[in-house]
């Protein structure tokens, strides 16, 4: 696994599985490789990525999704607990641009991808706890062995109330699809 920073900070996540609750991680497959925050649809970020060896050859993509969910709850310190949450509906996969991943290091491994805002333009309850969106993205690293080795790591953003973010019911949304 790389080194992965949001613009520098490391770690982002605790493995709360060890708290006894359910995490997100759990929840969408395993907690090495889904880092959880809570973000606002205009935010933008830069992912860094330090695989610490030669990358020549390598690909690089990244895409994401906007799923729902029926409901979150917060432990005491602030994490999610997704222990009793149902995802309830999704929005449409779309693919973040090659423009936005670049190779900043080929000898060194380095990697940004810059995560775009408004990757969920929808409405969001202010109080941030019934039907909330989650904008989940991948970033896929393909290397140049043969067999080739594939890996993900994902990214789950909690979308969170902003001014000018219309508070309503994300499942009104055009494009909402009812998980049924």
């Amino acid at each position: 696994m790389p080194e992965t920073s949001v613009a520098g900070i490391l770690p982002l996540m605790e493995n709360i599985m060890a708290k006894g609750i359910l995490s997100f991680a759990d929840f969408l497959g395993g907690p090495d490789s889904l880092f959880i925050e809570q973000i606002f649809p205009t935010t933008q970020r830069t992912l860094e990525y330090n695989f610490g060896q030669n990358i020549t050859g390598w690909t690089f993509s990244a895409d994401y999704q906007t799923l729902v969910v029926d409901k979150i709850a917060f432990d005491r310190n602030g994490d999610p607990n997704f222990s009793t949450s149902t995802v309830i509906g999704f929005f449409a996969k779309a693919d973040i641009t090659a423009t936005n991943i670049s190779v900043v290091g080929t000898s060194t491994g380095r990697v940004n991808v810059v995560v775009p805002a408004n990757m969920y333009t929808g409405p969001i309850y202010a109080d941030a706890r019934k039907n909330v969106p989650i904008t989940v993205v991948g970033v896929t690293w393909t290397d140049s062995a043969s067999p080739a080795n594939i890996n993900t790591h994902r990214w789950a953003f909690i979308q969170c109330y902003e001014p000018g973010v219309t508070p309503t019911d994300p499942t009104t949304a055009t494009g909402y699809v009812s998980i049924t």
